[in-house]
């Protein structure tokens, strides 16, 4: 056979997944591609043009003899061959087009509703700001270009509040006085604050110490919480309230335990799922929520988010009503695992899940790379895919974080509080995604962790905002099919540590529920669309109760007129958790 026609009826489905490969585009093996390919007029023409060509073989040593020469040379056969090659690349080069697309369909099926997005008011040595508030100025805030809004605290393990000079011979930032600044300043912007113990005060602990033992000076001993104590441990946090309370703040939430399944040597503490099991059953009810209205109870917050911690208590209907927050941190263990399985029970008993510490690349001697950046981006959209209410990173001040602390070794680039890239990252989904319900997406990509493409979708009153992150050096298109007719758009891009949250109008003449945008490579990308209503194809809001509504703040107070995060009581006594945004 003619290699041309080897290559023609044999080679095509090859070539064409190796033009898709060489692409950036691995999911080839898709239907929707395949059937894209074998149903295309290409190849029809393409197997004409080849039975053409094996006719013309045939022919070709009396071609060549009416020709007076070399077969190669006469005309007719040359435009047939000439035809051949062009509809070979145009093929190649429509391959090439579709392999670099993207389709994503929105579905209005909905999840989680997202609380929001925070950090740890923290430095140094785990070290808090004390009288130092400008990083919570900088990130914190609907009107700041950040717009965190949840904020972690240490309570340290102390009786009283401010430990000073009196006390101990020096002012220690380490106490609960120590984060009073900061809570301050967070909750006049409108934040929720929550205090995570590393230990309970040592009296309490089965080696008398808050550290948790894990050390030869310490005798590795394990530190637990003696279970002649566990009637203490609840008061101990009224005790941390109270002091808060009395200092300006009222604290919204107060965790068990950080990193309960990790044996440390500075503070710590242990417990096992089944000892916080009996810890939470038998006495979070001494938890004093009628003095500390509105106070709600994280569950401990492991290392890696094993289930089991938080399985055991959901599973429990006496300790299930004493936990409001699911938590754990995601070491070792990416969004799509652990916690994308502690959620999946906890949304069955309408149980918030935040991710309450974790850092990216926070063991590098320089400051983070923009893959980096979008490696972070893609942590908080598995986040939100794994059923995540709430992310709240390690520290607020570090160079792999939001705020720069000026150490000259990290510098240029890292100024004392100074927003890092790593920030302005984060308010793709902080400025857009709080307070937004997040949908269903489908489409022709794999959804995994560190794919070379990620989405999600949310909406949000009129808004319908789609994420997308691309981690390669291809650009692509992205064909949007949407639930409901849009009819405005804005494009929100950052492509480098130098080009941040650029703004651009999608234009859009009129309403439509489908339509392409470009995503340019290695980048981040926020759509955020108007629905319009008077065209939607479903109703956004899926409200169908209609009877009077009640609201409250989420420590339970009363609103007249409810803004930002809050709580919605119907006729019909069920409630739900929204967000309206503030007046323009």
């Amino acid at each position: 056979m003619h290699p041309k026609l080897e290559r023609c009826q044999s080679g095509r489905m090859d070539r064409t997944r190796n033009a898709a490969y060489s692409y950036g585009y691995p999911g080839f093996e898709s239907q929707s591609l395949r059937s894209w390919v074998l149903t295309q007029g290409f190849f029809a023409s393409l197997r004409r043009q080849c039975r053409n060509l094996r006719f013309a073989q045939a022919a070709m040593p009396e071609l060549a003899l009416r020709s007076g020469g070399n077969a190669g040379t006469n005309p007719s056969l040359s435009a047939l061959m000439k035809k051949i090659l062009s509809l070979i690349f145009m093929l190649a080069a429509v391959a090439a087009a579709y392999a670099r697309s993207i389709t994503i369909s929105v579905v209005n099926t909905r999840y989680q509703t997202i609380t929001g997005f925070g950090a740890a008011a923290c430095d140094g040595a785990m070290c808090p700001f004390g009288t130092d508030t400008q990083p919570v100025k900088l990130l914190y805030g609907p009107s700041s270009k950040i717009g965190l809004n949840i904020m972690r605290m240490e309570i340290s393990p102390n009786f009283k509040g401010d430990i000073n000079t009196a006390d101990i011979g020096w002012d220690t930032p380490y106490d609960w006085e120590g984060s009073v600044p900061c809570a301050r300043e967070a909750k006049r912007r409108g934040a929720i604050v929550f205090g995570t113990p590393w230990s309970p005060p040592g009296e309490y602990k089965t080696n008398g110490t808050a550290q948790g033992g894990n050390s030869e000076s310490q005798g590795y001993q394990r530190g637990e919480l003696r279970e002649d104590c566990y009637d203490k441990f609840f008061p101990w946090l009224n005790t941390f309230l109270e002091y808060m309370k009395s200092r300006g703040v009222a604290v919204d939430a107060v965790s068990i335990q950080n990193e309960p399944d990790w044996w440390v040597s500075y503070s710590g503490c242990l417990y096992t799922p089944q000892q916080q099991l009996d810890l939470v059953k038998n006495y979070a009810h001494m938890l004093d929520r009628e003095k500390f209205p509105g106070v709600r109870l994280i569950s401990a917050e492991p290392l890696g988010f094993n289930p089991d911690y938080s399985n055991l208590l959901l599973r429990d209907p006496v300790a299930r009503n004493q936990v409001d927050i699911i938590a754990g941190h995601i070491y070792g263990h990416p969004p799509l695992g652990n916690l994308s399985s502690s959620a999946s029970l906890a949304a069955q008993y309408n149980k918030e899940v935040w991710m309450t510490e974790h850092s990216v690349t926070d063991n590098i001697d320089r400051l983070p790379t923009w893959h980096e950046q979008l490696l972070f981006a893609e942590e908080l959209n598995e986040c939100m895919l794994a059923g995540c209410t709430g992310y709240i990173y390690w520290y607020m001040r570090a160079h792999w974080a939001f705020v720069g602390t000026g150490e000259a070794k990290y510098n240029p680039g890292n100024a004392k509080n100074r927003l890092l890239p790593r920030a302005y990252v984060m308010s793709h989904f902080s400025k857009h995604v709080t307070g937004a319900t997040r949908l269903l997406t489908k489409g022709n990509f794999t959804v995994a962790t560190n794919a070379f493409f990620e989405n999600s979708a949310y909406i949000k009153g009129d808004s319908l905002i789609i994420m997308a992150i691309d981690t390669t050096q291809t650009a692509y298109d992205l064909n949007l099919k949407l639930p409901f007719k849009v009819k405005s758009g804005t494009h929100l891009l950052s492509t480098s540590n130098e080009s941040l949250c650029q703004e651009t109008p999608i234009v859009i003449d009129e309403p439509v529920n489908s339509l392409t945008v470009s995503m340019p490579e290695r980048s981040l990308n926020t759509y955020i669309f108007m629905i319009d209503r008077g065209t939607a194809i479903n109703d956004p809001s899926q409200d169908e109760n209609k009877g009077p509504k009640n609201y409250y703040d989420l420590q339970g107070r009363r609103l007249d007129e409810p803004r930002g995060m809050h709580i919605e009581k119907r006729a019909d006594g069920t409630s739900r958790k929204v967000y309206t945004p503030a007046p323009l």
